[in-house]
């Protein structure tokens, strides 16, 4: 079976590498970034979305947004152009659920078969092959493709019809960004109260307070380190994509409304390549305080 693989970034890169390791046949392509590396690991190098779906029988897509899954996909050298008829398109990236339904809709008519399958976890947990992945389609093409997405995640789990995916990463995205923010209140609270922050940490995550999402940041904050391993402007994106979608649905997130505006504070000072964690910056700057071990 040969794999297409098309957006090599942070999260991509390494998906596109474990799959390498499970001994895949791999052929990858972005139109902005090298791949060198993993040409070094035994994948070939493709000269176009269309070049690469042209060669592959299961094309994976992990992009950014929406449009940029559309150009992939439908565009100019695209996909649908280079696929054979029966090749299975999964796409990973997180975009709105709206659009994995208008893209199939398109390649279905030309006997292309399409999921959704968004992942949670960031970079770390794409390299470690341990993302949970959430799907949106067939069943029995789920069943066909799922040994593929096991390669790159610890939970694969089949949510719906097309676009349910993207919907459960949309939910998961406003959970996260939630947690981060009732992290970064609470831990400001009680190092301005002169509480050793870490003290603190280590009294509640067993608790029902803990989360695998305090669990993940607190440290990294402690350290002050906000290096991504989930940038600040790509949840911006997923959570435009869930007011949108919210908005549409005629659905209330005024909670979701709220951490949106931080974010986009913190993106216009300069930190929209910073680790999501980065939200604590913006109570540490109204607290003049800084959580720190």
């Amino acid at each position: 079976m040969n794999i297409g693989f098309i957006g090599i970034g942070i999260m991509g890169r390494p998906m596109a590498k474990n799959l390498l390791k499970a001994g895949y046949s791999l052929i990858v392509y972005d139109k902005f970034a090298g791949f060198d590396d993993l040409v070094a690991l035994g994948a070939k190098g493709g000269i176009s979305n269309r070049d690469v779906a042209s060669q592959s029988d299961v094309i994976i897509t992990m992009l950014p947004n929406s449009p940029d899954v559309r150009e992939a996909v439908l565009g100019k050298d695209g996909i649908i152009e280079g696929a054979k008829k029966g090749a299975v398109l999964i796409d990973m990236s997180s975009i709105a659920p709206g659009a994995s339904q208008e893209i199939y809709a398109a390649v279905k008519e030309k006997g292309i078969v399409m999921i959704d399958a968004p992942v949670s976890g960031g970079q770390p947990k794409a390299i470690e092959g341990t993302l949970a992945i959430m799907v949106g389609g067939d069943a029995k093409v789920f069943e066909t493709v799922k040994p593929i997405l096991e390669k790159m995640g610890s939970s694969v789990i089949l949510v719906g019809e097309i676009g349910s995916g993207n919907v459960a990463k949309l939910a998961n995205q406003i959970i996260v960004a939630l947690n981060i923010a009732a992290i970064s209140e609470a831990f400001v609270l009680s190092t301005k109260a002169g509480v050793n922050p870490e003290a603190v940490f280590n009294a509640i995550k067993g608790g029902l307070a803990g989360s695998a999402v305090m669990n993940a940041k607190i440290p990294m904050i402690l350290d002050g380190n906000f290096n991504p391993g989930f940038r600040i402007e790509l949840h911006i994106k997923d959570l435009t994509n869930a007011l949108d979608t919210a908005h549409a649905l005629g659905v209330p997130i005024g909670l979701t409304a709220a951490v949106m505006e931080i974010l986009q504070g913190l993106k216009t000072d300069g930190m929209a390549a910073n680790d999501h964690c980065a939200i604590v910056r913006h109570y540490e700057k109204l607290a003049k305080i800084e959580v720190r071990k």
